[in-house]
């Protein structure tokens, strides 16, 4: 007797697919995270034609040379892709809802229109929502085109017609394809669309751009089999309520994942912030305790950042441990080695340390300004205005050297900052730097002598 239509389980964390549900995931370790949807049926047909067409090369016959890149208009994106778009990749785009996204890929279209074939695909929003938006950013070209569609099939077939430069679609949780039986959004239909995408992008060497929802953990929605299948990810992070963004990426097949991009979101869109370290450290208060200037870097970008502390008594008998933009076990490790290597009594002190502007560095370079806006909180002794700091604090109290120390205080010389405190195994480094005061500490004890 035939069997009817079956049911598989997916895992909506790595795309791991079983017959039946399973608590744990197999391949990923998570709980909880399998799904129950319809079998996809497979034609049972074989195109023996394209089988027979299949070319094989050598590596030595494979041209080496670099992806032709274009550009966006955009600095700050294409520093982020690694030079500009190239033809024929998949770019995936996440962020929280509002965050700029949809802001951010029309101002792309907006400057890629003026020389080449663009075609904007959207899902969630009618044409008149989109030229409502795109009122606010000024005039667009003719070869801007629009489609507000959500069937897999209609949308390639307009894909293969019109085979346009640039395409945007906004968003892959709206698609959907008749041949697979479940809800747009589910696993396998972001799964069959993503996977229509990538093959439209190589075959027809057209560079796509897909908008990801985010769950409430920051990831992109579905299975993370879709960040597998595509060339690129990138993040829109930062607070929707302050006005910077800050563009990660996270994967980047054509370039390095290490670089970001800031932007400025404004009434007209969104504006590149070229200088982004004067427009984090605008605003700093003067003559303030617990507030001390640090050095990260983001890729080959240097950025300075303010890094404020809090110290003070606490009331009760379990003190509070709150940190901002940054992690908050480290904020605890740091205090714990102030207490046993200084003799700072901070077991009974409420501390709240806090990323100025809402970024978030995770860097070891930022361990050092931490130490010392926890120390100048808690003496009430405020740090020297014109001084930054940065490196990495062992357990033991020892300042460890960071990376590219002489880019880090290049950029604070071009900001105007007269002293800079700096592991002193990174002295060599940075001694043919003229012009401003370098300090080596090799301790924490060291770094406070320097300014208390």
């Amino acid at each position: 007797m035939a069997k009817g239509k079956k049911s598989v389980f997916f895992c909506q964390n790595c795309g791991h697919e079983e017959t039946k549900w399973l608590g744990q995931c197999p391949a990923c370790k998570e709980w909880n995270t399998f799904v129950e949807e319809k079998n996809i049926s497979s034609s049972s047909s074989v195109n023996v034609k394209n089988s027979r067409d299949v070319k094989i090369v050598s590596l030595s016959e494979v041209s080496a040379d670099d992806h032709a890149r274009i550009g966006t208009g955009m600095a700050e994106l294409d520093r982020v892709l690694g030079g500009g778009i190239v033809p024929g990749s998949l770019v995936l785009v996440g962020g929280d809802p509002g965050i700029g996204k949809s802001t951010l890929l029309l101002q792309v279209c907006q400057r890629f229109a003026q020389e080449s074939s663009v075609l904007y695909i959207s899902g969630e929003e009618s044409l008149s929502q989109i030229k409502l938006r795109a009122n606010r950013m000024g005039e667009f070209d003719e070869n801007l085109k629009l489609l507000c569609e959500t069937n897999l099939e209609t949308i390639r077939n307009v894909i293969e017609n019109r085979r346009p430069e640039l395409i945007v679609i906004d968003s892959i949780q709206t698609m959907y394809s008749e041949e697979v039986s479940s809800a747009p959004g589910s696993v396998s239909q972001v799964r069959e669309s993503t996977n229509v995408f990538m093959q439209l992008a190589k075959g027809l060497g057209i560079a796509i751009f897909i908008v990801g929802h985010v769950t409430k953990e920051g990831t992109v929605a579905g299975p993370r089999v879709l960040e597998h299948m595509v060339d690129t990810v990138l993040y829109f992070e930062g607070d929707r309520h302050a006005s910077y963004r800050i563009l990660r990426g996270v994967k980047n097949r054509f370039g390095s994942t290490n670089e970001i991009g800031v932007f400025e979101m404004r009434q007209h869109g969104l504006v590149e912030v070229e200088n982004p370290s004067e427009y984090m450290l605008s605003g700093k208060p003067e003559n303030a305790s617990g507030s001390v200037v640090a050095c990260s870097m983001e890729g080959t970008r240097p950025l300075l950042i303010e890094i404020q502390a809090l110290v003070c008594e606490s009331n009760f008998g379990m003190p509070r441990r709150t940190a901002t933009g940054t992690d908050y076990n480290r904020v605890n490790l740091l205090m714990a080695v102030l207490e046993k290597r200084i003799g700072l009594h901070m077991s009974n002190c409420d501390a709240y340390v806090n990323i100025a502007g809402g970024i978030k560095m995770n860097e070891p370079a930022m361990d050092l300004g931490i130490v010392m806006a926890l120390i100048s909180s808690y003496k009430n002794r405020p740090v020297d205005e014109k001084m930054i700091v940065f490196g990495e604090v062992g357990l033991s109290g020892e300042v460890r050297a960071v990376s590219m120390p002489e880019q880090r205080v290049a950029e604070a010389k071009k900001l105007g900052f007269e002293t800079c405190i700096v592991p002193k195994v990174s002295l060599d480094m940075v001694k043919g730097i003229k012009g401003i005061k370098i300090i080596g500490v090799k301790t924490v004890n060291d770094a406070m002598n320097q300014v208390t």
